[in-house]
């Protein structure tokens, strides 16, 4: 099969109709039509029956569309990749975060940075550690953010800030707190987010053990931001990453750090064999000072 037959394939057995089909590849209807029949003439294959007006896939378009979805995937990311090499000169960044950086810190950033470069254009992806790995090694990004990524000898990483771990709460269930706050404070209350992934999620729940401290966990959540809105809407508090927390921050809401402190550190990650380009060392320079900034309480 050809691409364009892959192509016209995938798109009249995902959409389910030709007219839909064509829409998405922004054709004529006749054109699709007379592709696919080609193509079933070419296989011997029937892959589509008409049914009460309806178009309906066979047993044997099923079976293809499994290994046509796969070839589809790469093709697509083959000519993504074509289209990111002609426009190097445009400076393309390819960027994976953690989803509690793509909240306020990695939006502040780009926009920062296309505003020093127009000519700048990029790629986010937000992913938990896990796949934001797989996404570097499948080549899907270009650099990730993340918090204490774990080492790897095909990686590279460069330091970009510290930051600690904070308790985010309802300002009317702690109306009387200190600058700081202790673990042991946690001990016996209603608690979010903590099965925590990730090295920040280790950190926590190796010190919680280490206290004996025995919280009681209402929702289980891996993702700062969502356990920052159970917050909000009254479920529990919740032990979240400080920009989540400063990110949160309204009338109602307000976050403390805790003493001792739960630092980590927000590292920049790369594969040894793709050292980041001159505009994403730029750009990673750039977040870096965003993150200060951040914690500082400078940018809103």
């Amino acid at each position: 099969m050809r691409f364009r037959q892959i192509e016209v394939f995938h798109a009249v057995y995902t959409t389910g109709s030709i007219s839909a089909a064509a829409r998405s590849l922004h054709v004529s209807q006749p054109s699709v039509s007379k592709v696919l029949h080609h193509t079933q003439q070419q296989l011997g294959l029937e892959l589509f029956r008409l049914v009460r007006g309806r178009l309906i896939a066979t047993d044997e378009a099923h079976a293809l569309f499994i290994e046509v979805s796969e070839v589809f995937n790469r093709l697509t990311s083959l000519q993504k990749t074509v289209g990111n090499l002609r426009s190097l000169t445009a400076s393309h960044i390819r960027l994976a975060v953690v989803p509690s950086l793509g909240l306020h810190a990695a939006p502040l950033a780009i926009a920062r940075f296309r505003k020093q470069y127009p000519d700048a254009t990029f790629e986010v992806q937000t992913l938990h550690h896990d796949a934001l790995f797989e996404s570097l090694y499948e080549r899907t990004c270009d650099i990730a953010i993340a918090y204490d990524p774990p080492s790897h000898p095909r990686v590279r990483r460069r330091d970009l800030d510290s930051a600690e771990l904070t308790l985010l709460f309802r300002k009317d269930s702690m109306p009387h707190v200190a600058e700081r706050v202790s673990l042991k404070q946690l001990d016996g209350q209603d608690m979010v987010g903590l099965t925590m992934g990730g090295p920040v999620g280790e950190l926590f729940n190796r010190e919680i053990q280490r206290q004996s401290i025995s919280v009681r966990e209402v929702v289980s959540n891996q993702t700062f931001y969502v356990a920052a809105a159970l917050t909000r809407c009254g479920a529990g508090m919740a032990v979240v990453d400080e920009f989540t927390a400063r990110a949160s921050v309204d009338d109602t809401m307000d976050f403390r750090p805790f003493a001792p402190p739960l630092r980590f550190n927000v590292q920049c990650v790369y594969l040894e064999d793709r050292p980041p380009s001159k505009a994403a060392t730029q750009f990673i320079s750039m977040f870096s000072k965003v993150l200060g900034e951040i914690r500082g309480g400078g940018t809103t």
